[in-house]
């Protein structure tokens, strides 16, 4: 789950380890490392004056609706990285080592005139439960590099490897939309099958044939999901072949829960339902309230609230987030990073409040005309 940086000036209780972006030079040109916001995040790599972006970002096997897969993706598979490459030793890096083409063909249908493919090859059904679907949606590279002298040395790789839970295809060109369920089961095998290949075609790059390589197996949510997808596998990797898998025990709820439902712990979704109605009974103009919660282990990580109104007074606006400060102090658990978001469909982002994980109080932001 993707859990927003407060765009506000951090308060007092919040820790800052500000440090200056450092120079270097090699062959190839100029770098420069990024300072640090702080020690749980990575500084980061500018070369000749730029941010060094990723050689394929973007490249997907077919447009994914719900971006919160996206979001949560990123974020995820650099939290599995953080368990391999301390923050105070290596530099993150954009992905440097798979292009555009190398991406677009992996997650290609395997054919003649594509063998790199790692999707299988099409069986020529089109019915839901027969086809070969699309297995693999997407491929994330994030390097780690530390200062060896001058230069700036490649020493470990994660990749993450986007699989469906849902196979969205047509049957036509501009037809109707079908759709193939995946079992977590299935993607789970595939996953591994190709976290292999993944591998082994690493090793072959002179860069990568001696530095450790995480590989983590991400499973999406559907396009019609409220939530993002989730990890559930990792694995690292100094040798040729893949070591041992690492399950990760990660959930993600919505609140308020639907008939039904439940969540890890019931004190969180009773935490939620009287933050909710104290917000409702404030103003009455509000389109909603819901909030997104990951679990790992079963316990709270994170939240981050949702809140949709109906007014545009920036004076009702001041007064609706101080009272939000509040109340989310007063109800909401506390020692998890919690953000909340006010906006409103005319008028975008009215405020936000963040509060980290080893605060008390919120920080506030409201978004003014000026």
């Amino acid at each position: 789950m993707t859990l927003l940086a407060a765009c506000s000036k951090s308060t007092s209780n919040s820790s800052s380890n500000s440090s200056s972006a450092t120079a270097t030079s090699s062959k190839s040109g100029s770098y420069q490392v990024t300072g640090q916001t702080n020690s749980s995040q990575y500084a980061g790599v500018i070369k000749n004056g730029k941010y060094l972006t990723s050689k394929a970002r973007g490249v997907t096997a077919n447009q994914n609706s719900n971006l919160m897969n996206l979001k949560s993706f990123e974020t995820g598979l650099q939290d599995i990285s953080k368990k391999q490459f301390s923050t105070t030793k290596y530099v993150f890096q954009e992905g440097q080592y798979l292009s555009s083409s190398t991406v677009e063909n992996w997650l290609g249908r395997k054919s003649k005139s594509n063998p790199e493919g790692l999707n299988p090859a099409s069986n020529g059904s089109t019915d839901p439960d027969k086809r070969n679907p699309i297995y693999l949606q997407s491929v994330e590279e994030q390097d780690y590099v530390q200062k060896s002298g001058s230069k700036l040395k490649i020493s470990g790789v994660t990749i993450g490897l986007a699989m469906n839970s849902v196979d969205y295809y047509r049957k036509t060109t501009y037809g109707a939309q079908y759709q193939t369920n995946i079992s977590d089961a299935t993607l789970e095998k595939q996953g591994k099958a190709m976290a292999k290949e993944v591998l082994t075609r690493l090793r072959k790059k002179a860069a990568l044939k001696n530095v450790p390589i995480v590989i983590a197996i991400y499973k999406q949510a559907s396009n019609d999901s409220l939530i993002g997808g989730k990890f559930i596998s990792y694995s690292v990797n100094n040798g040729n072949s893949i070591s041992k898998w690492k399950a990760l025990d990660i959930q993600n709820v919505v609140f308020p829960l639907k008939t039904g439902e439940s969540a890890p712990n019931s004190n969180d979704a009773d935490a939620f339902s009287n933050f909710k109605s104290e917000v409702e009974s404030f103003f009455p103009n509000l389109s909603g309230v819901t909030a997104q919660a990951q679990y790992k282990d079963g316990s709270l990580q994170g939240m981050n609230v949702s809140i949709t109104t109906q007014f545009y007074s920036e004076t009702e606006i001041r007064s609706f987030t101080q009272f939000l400060a509040d109340q989310a102090e007063k109800y909401l658990p506390s020692n998890v990073k919690i953000d909340i978001t006010v906006s409103s469909t005319a008028d975008g982002v009215q405020s936000f409040l963040s509060r980290s994980s080893s605060a008390k109080s919120f920080s506030t932001h409201v978004f003014g005309s000026y």
